[in-house]
């Protein structure tokens, strides 16, 4: 696992995890981030955030919006659930 996962919303963390890809529903559509992803900061809209937990199973959360940095292979999901 090659990335570290976390998301938060206002009521807490709701995941804290180490993945090797994170798929995110950006306004201009879902992105895929993978392991040495450029830095970035993205909105995100309503849809699912979806990571690896181990080979062939994938994790879901549903959200409805928020906003994502991406740095150093740390990824960081402020979101409303």
């Amino acid at each position: 696992m090659a990335i570290h996962l976390e998301i938060i919303s206002p009521e807490g963390k709701i995941l804290c995890q180490d993945t090797d890809r994170v798929e995110l529903p950006g306004v201009n559509g879902r992105f895929v981030v993978l392991k040495d992803h450029a830095p970035l900061v993205s909105s995100l809209v309503e849809g699912e955030i979806v990571f690896g937990i181990s080979e062939g199973k994938d994790g879901v959360v549903p959200i409805f919006s928020g906003f994502v940095e991406v740095c150093e292979n740390h990824v960081i999901a402020c979101v409303e659930v």
